[in-house]
C-alpha cells in the first residue's frame, strides 16, 4: 500500500475477501473494496525516460494484481494547455 493505495471495488472470485463475502450472500456476488496485492512490477514504462534508474510510467504502464486483475494509469497527470 505505499505506491499503489486502495481503491475502488474487487470483483474477482481469486480475492479471498470477495469469496468470503460471496460465500456469506449465498452465493451472490459481493464486490469488497480493493486492496491491490502485486509482485511484478510496472510494465512496460517509457523507453527514453527514467525515474531512479526505472522506466518512468506512462499510459500504456499496466501492473498485474495477484487477484487477476489489471492496474492501469487512466489519468497520466499530463495535459496539453491550449493557450489563446
Amino acid at each position: 500500500m505505499v505506491n499503489v493505495m486502495p481503491f475502488g471495488m474487487c470483483i474477482s472470485m481469486a480475492n479471498p475477501q470477495v469469496a468470503a463475502a460471496t460465500a456469506a450472500a449465498l452465493g451472490v456476488l459481493t464486490p469488497q473494496p480493493c486492496m491491490p496485492v502485486i509482485s511484478a512490477p510496472w510494465m512496460p514504462g517509457s523507453p527514453t525516460v527514467l525515474v531512479g534508474n526505472q522506466p518512468a510510467l506512462n499510459n500504456s504502464s499496466k501492473l498485474m494484481c495477484n487477484w487477476a486483475g489489471i492496474i492501469q494509469i487512466t489519468q497520466p497527470g499530463q495535459a496539453k494547455i491550449m493557450v489563446p
